[in-house]
This record gives C-alpha cells, structure tokens and sequence, in this order.
C-alpha cells in the first residue's frame, strides 16, 4: 500500500469513525419510557432490554427519569390469565436484571402500571410536573397510550408544552382502552413521529447470533432474555425473529431526535456498535466470592 491510498484509508476511517461519534447528540432534556410487554405481543422484553443497555452505552441513563411496562390495561382474549401473569413478571425481570447488569439505573424504580397503577400514574406526573422548556421531558410511547393520558390528566396544562411523545407505530397509539390517540394529542403535547421501526430491528433470528455467542455476558443477557419472546407460544409473529423494535425509539432520542437530526431509521449495526464499544470500554469487575 502507498502513502497516498493509506493516506485515503486513514482519512475515510476517521470520517466514519467521527460521523458515527457525532451520533450521541441527544436533545435537552429528560426521557421517560412507558412500554407494555404484557399484552399478546412479547416484543417488550428484547426492546427493554435494548433501550436500557444503550441508555448505558451512551451515558445517558442519568436522564431515565421514569420507566413503566405492562402499559396493556385490559388483557386481551388473546392470552390467557396464567400467561399474563408470566409476562408481568418476564417484564419485572428484564428491567431489573438488565439494569443490575449494565449499572448506573440505581436511581430508577421499574414499575408494573396494572400491579403499581398509582404509582406508576404518579411518578410520570412528577416527571411531567418537572418539565420546563430547558428541560422537556420526552416519553417514548413503547405501548399503549392510556398510561401517558392517565398521567397528563393529573398534571397542569401549563407544563403540557414541555411534554414530547415519542411513536413509531399507530397499532400502539390506536390502542387504548381508555384514551384515543387524538385524545392524547388533545392535551396540548408535542408528537413526535418517526417510521416503523420493525422494519431494521426485528430481524431474521440469526441476525443477532452476534449477541447470542458474545464473550460478554452482559450482551449475552440480553439476548437471552430478548429470546424469550421468540419461543412465547401466544403469538406467531415473532417465530424465526429477534425483535427490538421499540428500541429503536430510544436509539432516535441518543442520536438526536427532532433537534438534532437523530436516526429515524434504527438499525442493528448501530445498537451493535454502541454495545459492544460499551462493554469493550467498560469491563465488568472481577466476581468477588463473599466471606
């Protein structure tokens, strides 16, 4: 190789390497996650898991201020009793097992919005309650919207102005069973919508045998529990595939979202690289046997 095409090499690799640093460029502001995970779809639970190692990746779990799943208020008919009652559970632990992993969340309670509704309702208020114009609060809508309508109705509507909802799917928007969409929009917040996001990050499932055979376990967790949903005998959409869809929302708001000209279309190669340079940068500590 000559001086002149190493000379190119190196320059175009420094180019890609700054265009994609550049990415991690969220807007001012806070980010509040409201998934489901309980109703017939079992996506959630790769999506979480997803949404918060890259929070981590990119050192923005600090402005996590509120994540709720099982957002789905009326089951559907389509799963029964028993199964509804794993996919609380499966929700609970793929929040807290991968936020235990990855770190940095200490400060975030993972509600279940049907076994903490209160709860749930009121800590997004406080997130809404808090939100000025230097600090909005963005809630990604990973679910059904009646949650998000829930928790605007206890807030003043003064401080809708500074709430920005998140969608990439209207099968999630026209879902409530107690709020419609326009409903929503009705309260005065800002929406802010971007493609399906099923189209590049629910992929065949050997597509993300990257993360299966992972030397991190960290990364492996996630797959793992992004699996679960892959073998869930309720639906069979999700046969042969690995879906994070619903990630891709979070991917958006780190890269930048409607302020910064985030990535509207999410991609595996990009969660990929966030994760993996994350946990190369960022070795997990040696395990200590207690005394």
């Amino acid at each position: 190789m000559n001086n002149k095409t190493l000379f190119i090499v190196l320059t175009f690799s420094l180019i890609s390497i700054s265009t994609f640093a550049q990415k991690i460029s969220p807007p001012s502001g806070r980010i509040a996650i409201v998934a489901d995970g309980n109703s017939p779809d079992p996506d959630d639970l790769g999506g979480t898991a997803i949404s918060i190692a890259l929070l981590r990746a990119a050192g923005l779990e600090d402005r996590l201020v509120h994540y709720s799943h099982s957002c789905d208020l009326v089951r559907d008919d389509r799963i029964s009793e028993q199964a509804e009652k794993e996919r609380h559970h499966l929700m609970q632990i793929a929040c807290d097992m991968t936020a235990r992993r990855w770190g940095g969340l200490q400060h975030i309670t993972f509600f279940d919005a049907i076994w903490q509704k209160e709860e749930t309702i009121n800590d997004l208020a406080w997130a809404i309650n808090a939100s000025t114009a230097e600090s909005p609060l963005w809630i990604i809508e990973a679910g059904e919207p009646d949650i998000i309508g829930m928790a605007l109705r206890k807030t003043p509507k003064e401080k809708h102005q500074y709430v920005k909802v998140v969608t990439h799917h209207p099968a999630n928007d026209n879902a409530g069973d107690f709020y419609t969409w326009q409903q929503i929009l009705d309260f005065g917040i800002e929406e802010v919508r971007i493609p399906d996001q099923n189209i590049n990050l629910k992929l065949d499932h050997e597509k993300w045998d990257w993360a299966k055979n992972h030397t991190d376990p960290r990364i492996r967790l996630i797959w793992t529990i992004g699996n679960i949903a892959e073998i869930d005998n309720i639906v069979k959409f999700q046969k042969g595939k690995w879906d994070c869809s619903d990630a891709g929302m979070v991917l958006y708001w780190i890269t930048g979202a409607n302020i910064n000209n985030g990535l509207k279309a999410g991609s595996m190669e990009v969660v990929k690289s966030l994760l993996e340079d994350y946990v190369k940068d960022t070795p997990e500590p040696p395990f200590k046997k207690k005394k």
